[in-house]
């Protein structure tokens, strides 16, 4: 009895006795030479045993004469060894020289998948073969010493060669399922291989049970025509003939259970994994069946999430996560935008241009792959989102695409993380950061076919000013006061107002505030706030 596993454990094969997944050249050839020699053996082994019980004990007739039992007990052990040895020796070397690919550690060429696959096949053609044989001579033999024994000779060397043959495919397509995972890992099943479930379930039905069931309708139709069979002798005969039916029966069924469901378990087992959120899950197809195309389709499904998955995630690291899981759960097409209260963190690099002119290319992507891990993870541990990145500036938005509690607050509190950090982390550079609060539109700008998710408004034109007024302050940090009265208290009172000035572009000033703990205000504040923003930051913004 084959003992069930589960895939992804010690048992990826549905059994123990099959060894693990990525199996050594050397190991894998013992395992299957000996599981082969024992399974070809052992239906050798029933089949000489059935013939034994039906003809000695089960099927009514005269007794075997002196000359024949003489004759059959030399002729039945010669040819019964002779077809273990041919089956054990030369149809295991024969299976092994089909299946040298996988013991060389070599990839499968198609010739040699289709081989692997028909092996079970082909060792069962032979195991027809060996006792359609011994069926001809045996009954040949019976029929020249004593032929009123032809009928009993024939059908139980018949028998057992349906059991024998029955034996050999399941037990060796078991055996072989390593070898099979093997040779379909690179290449799934599109289509069945071979014999489907429904051709498979109607063969071992006709193995199992119609063919010993006519074998018993057989029997008593014999000894109707004889006439000289008793009542006890047929009621014994038809019973036993009935229990080992019903037994053999039982047995084939079984192991074609068992050789469906392992398949599914396998299935389940993975499905179990990919709901547990491991999307890395891949089961070994080793069968050639519809169940075969159940388990590649179960991996093109988790290869398909994988990508997916990928895909996805490049997809929030393009745009931002919360735009992402935004998009995907509104199933978000459409241009177009709506009002939100939000607040803006311009950060910007001080001297960019000075700082690509005297280093390396690589030497400037590390330094700003750097400066933007510090920018990212404060935004990120604040709730915000990081939008777009423009050269050596950063765009991050607070309370967009989704509501925010305290967004101003929450934004104030990751640009004074950020200037904490950036000087001791990233001290070759300096930047400007400055803060901005207010209505601002928020939505998909672009066309159909391509467009990004934005914010545009007052708030975007009045933090890329401040960004400019903060690298002429020492703390590089300046907010609006309008961002200040929109933040929680606790956050306002780590803040103070340091000037009002006039920012370049507009009418009216605005009360710069900074940190509680930075430096004084700048020499020349009005200065500051007049020089020109970089492009880099005006420009592709698009603001007025």
């Amino acid at each position: 009895m084959v003992e069930r596993g589960r895939p992804g454990t010690a048992a990826p094969f549905g059994s123990k006795l099959l060894g693990p997944a990525g199996q050594h050249g050397l190991a894998l050839r013992i395992r299957v030479q000996s599981l082969l020699t024992i399974t070809l053996v052992t239906a050798n082994v029933i089949g000489a045993a059935v013939v034994v019980v039906l003809s000695g004990v089960v099927i009514p007739g005269p007794d075997m004469t002196g000359r024949t039992l003489l004759a059959m007990a030399i002729a039945v052990p010669a040819y019964v060894l002779a077809a273990l040895v041919v089956g054990a020796v030369w149809g295991t070397g024969r299976a092994l020289r089909q299946l040298r690919w996988a013991i060389d550690q070599r990839e499968p060429t198609a010739a040699d998948r289709h081989a692997t696959i028909r092996v079970p096949l082909g060792l069962t053609l032979m195991q027809a073969a060996l006792w359609g044989a011994a069926t001809v001579l045996f009954t040949l033999l019976v029929a020249f010493l004593q032929p009123e024994l032809v009928f009993a000779v024939g059908f139980t060397v018949a028998f057992a060669g349906i059991v024998v043959c029955a034996n050999a495919y399941l037990l060796s397509e078991f055996a072989l399922r390593p070898v099979s995972a093997r040779a379909l890992q690179d290449d799934p099943p599109q289509r069945v291989v071979g014999a489907g479930v429904q051709v498979r379930m109607l063969l071992f039905w006709c193995l199992g049970t119609g063919v010993p069931v006519a074998g018993v309708v057989m029997v008593a139709l014999f000894a109707m025509v004889r006439g000289n069979v008793t009542t006890n002798q047929l009621a014994v005969t038809v019973v036993v003939l009935g229990g080992v039916v019903l037994v053999f029966g039982l047995l084939v069924m079984i192991f074609n259970a068992r050789a469906t469901i392992a398949p599914i378990d396998s299935v389940r087992d993975g499905l179990a994994r990919v709901q547990r959120g491991d999307l890395d899950s891949e089961i070994p197809v080793y069968d050639g069946t519809e169940l075969g195309l159940l388990q590649a389709g179960f991996n093109r499904m988790a290869a398909g999430l994988r990508e997916r998955e990928r895909i996805r995630d490049l997809f929030g690291r393009h745009v931002g996560q919360k735009v992402a899981e935004a998009a995907v759960a509104a199933g978000v097409e459409r241009l177009g935008g709506e009002v939100r209260e939000v607040a803006v963190i311009f950060v910007d690099i001080v001297g960019s241009t000075t700082l690509a002119a005297t280093r390396p290319p690589t030497e400037v992507v590390d330094l700003l792959n750097r400066f933007f891990a510090v920018v990212v993870d404060e935004i990120d541990a604040h709730g915000g989102l990081v939008n777009k990145f423009v050269g050596d500036a950063a765009l991050a938005i607070f309370g967009a695409p989704v509501d925010l509690p305290d967004h101003a607050g929450r934004a104030l509190a990751a640009a004074r993380a950020i200037a904490a950090r950036l000087p001791v982390e990233v001290p070759e550079c300096e930047a400007g950061i400055g803060v901005a609060a207010g209505p601002a539109v928020a939505g998909n700008i672009g066309d159909a076919r391509r467009f990004e998710y934005t914010v545009i408004g007052d708030p975007v034109n009045e933090a890329a000013r401040l960004t400019e007024l903060a690298k002429s302050f020492p703390g590089k940090l300046v907010a609006s006061a309008h961002t200040l009265a929109a933040a929680s208290p606790e956050e306002a009172g780590r803040w103070r107002a340091a000037d009002t000035v006039t920012l370049r572009g507009r009418n009216r000033e605005t009360t710069v505030v900074i940190p509680v703990d930075a430096a004084d205000a700048p020499t020349d504040p009005a200065e500051a706030a007049g020089s020109d923003p970089v492009a880099s930051l005006d420009d592709p913004i698009g603001q007025p």
